[in-house]
């Protein structure tokens, strides 16, 4: 064995080395130089930082051109259930405050067709969880290709936990918006409704829609209703409750076949109160487009009756053509137009003055006064007090009135005493309350506001001295004439009835009346506008079979003054005011003495 030469020097053991090569070396340098805190050395930091960002950014646009190009699933899911869902709505609520409509969370079922692998299995498995579904439907639904597919819009929690125990794919849930209405049909004409979308279809909800609800939907600002102000009414919740309250019982007790009133603010036009009978619930407005159901204040248009001879007699006061002590003869009943006879109701045979022709309801006296004033005269009076043409209100619902084609002296004599000219309610207690608050026309609103926004937007119709006039004339009534029966003791009411024959087929029916009765108080100084409507009510013991407005409406009015007037803070007065009617007594007017 060879031993190993001390004079040998063993061999080192191997190390490789990294040759740094020219690149190499500057890559390092201008590394060091960006992590290097030294001032002058800032431009390398900055060139790597919008180096950073612009990779960021062609990335995030090269993603944002794939999925607008090719949408996967998901995306498309996105999009179809952001279109699908309905809409969030803002809080309707009254004048205080009160909640008259509003939004709930609910949950709807959904489904999409591409990822159900069993058509028919999972249409029997829905269908038993949800048996109000239509089967066939259902499976044609899920048969097609679509990404996107209703099942069932608002379950119940039941009804979501049965479905998400079945485990089907493809079938989910979305939170959704679902439209209440918590007093029911307590201000169904007014509030309207809204669809399975949330979409207003009629009265209020669709009047919210039409101020931009849906575009600010659209653009994504308005996903709660906590995100949209409150819409403040004028109505007055407990107004409204006792008026429908009323109507339904004076509907029954008179048997009538629709009813309807209003209560309104005559110093700004706000309705504190509106109902039409029948109405409809719109939590479930299943029966709300039937012909009964319309809004007969806003969409029904009716020949007013006497009623219509305040407007005649403030006419010609105001034309200075008669004054307050002026009369006129109704001897002999009864006036002829060519082949046209007209007649009083109950007529006196004697010579009226002013406030007799009011009190007595003379058709005759009213015919003198308006044809004193001519036709033209008479035209542009009630077009300036906004009969002759369609009113519109917040509500999109509205008629427009049914004037003469051809109008002659027979149709100003007519339409003198409340025949001939066909208006809707509400337009016919606009002009009352002109005639009462001291002759400025003011739109009816169904939004609060107040007197000096009101008045910003009033027209004086008629001078202060004829508006005076048609308060003494309307309290007289109250306190000697047709309107007793709403006199409620303390509240110095005036008013006046109005009986007229409905038109069926083409003429007038002797024994199918349309009654109103409208009422102000107090008259010295009116607040409040009152309005029943019966139509065809019929006659009862108590009337001795008359049907005529006094018996029915009067009576309707009157218990809506006496249980309203504490609520809107009407002040009994048991003695009767010093001086109530300044002017008349001046003027010595038949009946202010």
């Amino acid at each position: 064995m060879s031993q190993p030469n001390p004079s040998e020097t063993p061999a080192a053991p191997t190390i490789e080395t990294v040759t740094e090569t020219p690149v190499t070396r500057s890559r390092l340098a201008w590394l060091r130089d960006v992590f290097r805190m030294s001032g002058h050395k800032a431009q390398p930091r900055v060139g790597l930082v919008i180096l950073g960002f612009s990779v960021l950014f062609l990335a995030i646009t090269a993603r944002l051109a794939l999925l607008a190009t090719l949408p996967n699933e998901q995306v498309g899911l996105r999009r179809a259930t952001s279109n699908a869902i309905s809409a969030a709505r803002p809080d309707i609520v009254d004048r205080n405050g009160d909640v008259l409509a509003t939004d709930i969370g609910v949950v709807s079922v959904f489904a999409e067709p591409r990822k159900i692998l069993d058509k028919d299995e999972a249409t029997e498995l829905l269908t038993a969880v949800l048996p109000d579904l239509d089967a066939k439907d259902l499976r044609d639904k899920l048969g097609t290709k679509k990404g996107f597919v209703w099942v069932k819009r608002e379950i119940t929690p039941r009804q979501q936990a049965e479905v998400y125990r079945l485990g089907i794919p493809g079938i989910g849930f979305l939170p959704e918006h679902k439209r209440v209405y918590p007093n029911g049909p307590a201000a169904a004409h007014i509030l309207g409704f809204a669809n399975v979308d949330n979409i207003g279809i009629a009265g209020i909800e669709k009047y919210i829609d039409s101020q931009g609800l849906q575009d600010l939907n659209g653009a994504g600002l308005a996903t709660e209703a906590t995100d949209l102000k409150p819409v403040q009414l004028s109505l007055d919740l407990r107004i409204q409750h006792l008026l429908r309250d009323e109507l339904v019982n004076g509907m029954a007790r008179f048997k009538a076949i629709a009813a309807a009133g209003a209560i309104m603010d005559v110093t700004t036009g706000e309705v504190l109160g509106l109902v039409s009978l029948p109405d409809f619930d719109p939590n479930n407005p299943v029966d709300a487009l039937e012909k009964d159901r319309i809004n007969r204040m806003n969409v029904g248009v009716y020949e007013m009756g006497s009623t219509f001879k305040a407007l005649t007699i403030a006419m010609a006061l105001d034309s200075g053509k008669v004054n307050i002590n002026s009369s006129f003869s109704t001897a002999g009943g009864m006036m002829r137009f060519g082949r046209q006879v007209i007649k009083e109701y109950h007529g006196t045979g004697r010579t009226l003055t002013v406030p007799e022709v009011f009190l007595h309801s003379s058709n005759m006296g009213s015919i003198k006064m308006a044809l004193a004033v001519g036709v033209e005269g008479h035209k542009a009076f009630l077009r300036k007090m906004m009969q002759l043409d369609r009113m519109t209100t917040e509500l999109p619902e509205s008629a427009a009135p049914i004037v003469p084609q051809r109008w002659g002296e027979i149709n100003t004599a007519t339409i003198a005493f409340g025949h001939g000219l066909a208006v809707a309610p509400i337009q016919a207690m606009a002009a009352v309350s002109a005639l009462v608050n001291g002759g400025y026309l003011i739109r009816p609103t169904f939004l609060k506001r107040s007197q000096d926004d009101a008045m910003k937007v009033a027209t004086r119709v008629i001078k202060p001295e004829t508006s005076e006039a048609l308060r003494f004339i309307m309290r007289i009534n109250g306190e000697k004439g047709s309107a007793k029966k709403a006199d409620v003791p303390g509240y110095f009411v005036g008013g006046k009835t109005g009986t007229a024959e409905k038109v069926i087929g083409g003429r007038y029916a002797k024994n199918r009346n349309f009654t109103t009765f409208t009422a102000i108080a107090p008259s010295d100084k009116p607040k409040y506008l009152f309005l029943a409507i019966y139509d065809e009510p019929k006659g009862y013991a108590e009337s001795g079979g008359y049907s005529t407005a006094a018996w029915n409406a009067g009576v309707t009015t009157g218990r809506l003054i006496e249980r309203a007037a504490p609520l809107l803070g009407l002040t009994p007065r048991f003695d009767p005011p010093p001086s109530p009617f300044p002017l008349m007594a001046k003027l010595g007017a038949w009946g202010s003495r």
